[in-house]
């Protein structure tokens, strides 16, 4: 039950992100999961553990404050996948 909504709420960070970062139309379902669910854990090293803010270490989780941080993950991982040309 835990991988299904690990899989939901990806999707969700993925797509939301992918919205933001205007690369919707360029991804499917998987690349959403995949950009969420990776994001996500980007997300909570990048703001939790080096930034030291402590809200987002529920980055990936189904809370605002998970939302919000595995969002801004995803996003820095679809700027970074632009820069080497994933995406255009």
């Amino acid at each position: 039950m835990g991988w299904i909504v690990t899989l939901v709420v990806g999707g969700l960070i993925g797509w939301l992100a992918s919205k933001i970062m205007n690369t919707d139309a360029q991804q499917g379902v998987i690349a959403n999961i995949l950009v969420g669910v990776i994001g996500s854990a980007l997300g909570r090293w990048l703001f939790a553990d080096l930034l030291g803010i402590g809200a987002a270490g529920a980055a990936g989780g189904f809370s605002l404050a998970g939302l919000l941080f595995g969002v801004l993950g995803a996003a820095v991982l679809i700027f970074l996948l632009k820069l080497v040309g994933v995406f255009k």
